[in-house]
């Protein structure tokens, strides 16, 4: 049986920048954990929980990494939205939006290194759940 992912050698380079991911991520968790409120901690727990996630090694973590940079691409992004809407501005939430903004790039260079063109990665998903479920469809037994 072969792979249906082409495995793709782990380079020095890339235990760098999966490195500086997690230290952006948990930098930016400990500016909102110490914030105060619920809101700035409930942040603070979503970005160590994508630390943990992205750091993880095991074979779900590995086969949806590609999942988790756009998930928590998407997460920084919301923060910095939802920052400049609301504020407030001062020196810290620049850092923090500075450090969110870096770890944005570095999961873009990250996914692309890894996974080539997002769109086309998440239409090969689509395209795979689909057949998938099209398979089991055809292969269930009929309820008549």
């Amino acid at each position: 049986m072969t792979a249906r992912y082409p495995v793709r050698r782990f380079t020095v380079a890339d235990a760098a920048i999966r490195v500086a991911i997690v230290g952006l991520v948990l930098g930016t968790a400990y500016i909102h954990s110490t914030l105060g409120g619920l809101l700035f901690t409930l942040n603070a727990a979503g970005y160590v929980a994508a630390a943990v996630a992205i750091a993880a090694t095991i074979a779900l973590a590995s086969r949806f990494r590609w999942f988790i940079r756009i998930g928590l691409a998407g997460y920084a992004l919301t923060a910095i939205v939802a920052w400049a809407i609301m504020g407030p501005y001062y020196s810290t939430a620049y850092v923090a939006k500075g450090i969110e903004i870096a770890l944005i790039a570095l999961l873009v260079v990250d996914f692309i290194r890894f996974d080539g063109n997002p769109f086309a990665k998440v239409r090969a998903e689509i395209a795979g759940a689909i057949g998938f479920l099209q398979a089991r469809r055809a292969t269930a037994p009929s309820a008549a």
